[in-house]
């Protein structure tokens, strides 16, 4: 999740305390979506890199860190959301059947026994049928809360499906934008969680320079409509 291209600056720039809040915060959420894996240092070089290359960036995440939440039109929710119910943070488990060939144990356990691991980085086009059964053809794709069959995203909107693709891609889980979030059933929690007002785990707000970006695990929102 810390892949994506910036544009960098030729200057060496001095570290403000705000670029180290902003970087902190940028290391913490990209290590929780990592499946638990620690940051390398790599990824920790490419963090300070966007933290100085990016004034959008930094403000976004400044922002959320100083109690502002992130940019609008993101809606932020509260830590009640995800509190324990019958399921783990859900009151009901995943679908029966999932679409796009997606494993239901690993649904259930991301979607209601976690907080912060992920479906492993490629997992959404290397080990389902997503883009076997989807592509410029199917137009805008409506992605369903895997407990409750509620939609949640609908991907692509306003840009192509090769965009969507290749920034998913790039990243390595679905990435969605603002316009293609469906805010009556989505929240941002404080830490950059993206959960479903029902409980379920779908992924992390990953802001980069181009504004939020939700990096969500296909298992989350992989559910059929409800009926």
């Amino acid at each position: 999740v810390l892949s994506d291209p910036y544009h960098h600056t030729n200057h060496t720039p001095t570290m403000s305390t705000a670029s180290i809040c902003v970087l902190a915060l940028t290391a913490a959420s990209a290590g929780a979506f990592s499946a638990g894996r620690p940051a390398t240092a790599l990824a920790r070089a490419s963090a300070i890199r966007r933290v100085h290359s990016s004034p959008s960036l930094q403000m976004n995440i400044f922002n959320q860190l100083m109690g502002g939440g992130y940019a609008e039109p993101c809606v932020m929710g509260d830590e009640s959301i995800m509190s324990e119910k019958a399921h783990g943070t859900s009151d009901v488990p995943v679908q029966e059947s999932l679409r796009w060939n997606c494993d239901r144990e690993t649904a259930d356990r991301i979607c209601n026994f976690n907080r912060h691991y992920a479906e492993y980085a490629g997992y959404w086009d290397g080990a389902t049928s997503f883009l076997k059964e989807e592509g410029p053809e199917s137009g805008e794709i409506t992605f369903y809360d895997s407990n409750t069959g509620k939609p949640l995203f609908v991907a692509p909107r306003g840009r192509s499906w090769e965009d969507f693709v290749r920034e998913s891609k790039a990243h390595g889980w679905p990435s969605f934008r603002d316009e293609e979030t469906i805010w009556d059933d989505v929240r941002v929690l404080p830490n950059g969680e993206a959960v479903s007002l029902a409980g379920t785990h779908l992924g992390h707000n990953l802001p980069d320079g181009k504004g939020n970006r939700y990096c969500i695990n296909l298992v989350s929102v992989a559910g059929k409509p409800q009926q």
